[in-house]
């Protein structure tokens, strides 16, 4: 790489970083906003929101790279047209091939990172984030139980507390067990705690009574008692036995399924998550084709510059809803994937033609004499 190729690399990677970071910084406030809940309300302290939130981060940053990548190439090239520096390089004998290569250089960078993130980062940050999610959950007293309200702590249990003490004790308390339609029991008492024991969480009670309607005789039960301990059974699976989403999962993890009902019954999406991570990462060097191929086509025209850039936007735009709409047709027909590569082919075989058939500025004039770029 010469001098005049790590000076437009310079100039991708400014813009590159900024853009980057200024999509993350907005994609995580919008994330965040779904766990102010959980901190106002619930407990949650901001080291481990701070944590959970940057859990998804790899997630993020595997949509927002291309993209940002896609803005750099446009801001830096059309700046360096704009300020006819291209105009100088060409005329220095700086051919297309040599003006684009520093941006495929970036796009090659992008595209390594943007697969390790796809394959190791994303899966392990999402399944992390959901073995979390699991744990918060269990942090019954402090997290999922608010007051006055009413709280479904699990399927089939509900939960109103009228207060909660500072030590954490529940007051003024009323449960609704219906995990038995046929039996279904509610118990009210006047305080309790939230237990976690070696056979599982339980709800210890004191101060109440406990009332049953028998389903044929629909005569009502009760029982008036001084402690009476629910046996809550687990809110969540274990983590080990938990059943993993496609997005948690490595790639091995989606190429070899267990031989499970889950597993079998969503082995399309399991192939559609596969081919999801192999054919996104490449994005980025289809995103910089486009915008090349709409900035160096051509002859240099200041007043035709931006409808150029609206142009080449449009088409990634278009690019993009298109292989993302791909994704979950993919996994209802999953004989449409090849869709996925062949767009990739085809959008980045178009751009390529483009580039080369007008990469170079138009000549008028006498013969043998290029004619200056019009302003």
């Amino acid at each position: 790489m010469n001098g005049l190729n790590r000076y437009i690399f310079r100039q991708l990677m400014a813009p590159l970083v900024f853009i980057t970071l200024v999509l993350t910084g907005v994609v995580w406030l919008t994330q965040s906003l779904r766990f102010v809940d959980m901190i106002v309300n619930r407990g949650l302290s901001a080291g481990e929101f701070l944590y959970v939130t940057l859990l998804l981060m790899p997630g993020v940053l595997v949509l927002i790279l291309p993209i940002a990548l896609f803005c750099a190439v446009l801001y830096a090239y059309h700046r360096l047209n704009y300020d006819s520096e291209l105009v100088v390089m060409r005329s220095a004998g700086m051919s297309q091939r040599a003006l684009v290569f520093p941006a495929l250089v970036m796009a090659m960078v992008v595209v390594v990172v943007t697969y390790v993130f796809v394959m190791y980062l994303t899966p392990l940050g999402f399944r992390t984030f959901k073995d979390n999610h699991d744990s918060v959950r269990s942090n019954y007293a402090s997290v999922l139980i608010q007051e006055g309200i009413f709280n479904e702590l699990m399927r089939g249990i509900t939960v109103y507390v009228r207060a909660r003490g500072e030590d954490g004790e529940l007051r003024g308390i009323l449960v609704h067990d219906n995990r038995d339609v046929t039996k279904p029991v509610t118990v009210m008492a006047e305080r309790g705690l939230l237990l976690e024991t070696a056979q599982g969480p339980r709800f210890v009670m004191e101060n109440g009574n406990r009332q049953e309607v028998g389903k044929t005789s629909g005569q009502l039960s009760l029982l008036y008692f001084d402690k009476y301990a629910l046996d809550l059974g687990r809110l969540t699976d274990p983590p080990g036995k938990r059943w993993r989403e496609p997005g948690e999962r490595y790639l091995s993890e989606l190429l070899n399924l267990e031989d499970t009902d889950d597993d079998r019954r969503n082995a399309d999406r399991m192939m559609a998550e596969v081919h999801k991570r192999i054919s996104h990462p490449l994005h980025a060097f289809v995103l910089v084709l486009i915008a090349l191929a709409g900035l160096l086509s051509g002859e240099f025209n200041r007043r035709g510059e931006w409808q150029r850039i609206a142009t080449v936007s449009c088409a990634a735009l278009a690019f993009e809803i298109s292989a993302l709409a791909l994704v979950p047709l993919v996994s209802k027909t999953p004989t449409l994937a090849p869709a996925m590569y062949l767009s990739i082919l085809a959008v980045g075989a178009i751009a390529i033609w483009w580039l080369g058939r007008n990469g170079r500025p138009a000549r008028r004039g006498r013969r043998g004499n290029p004619a200056a770029p019009a302003l």
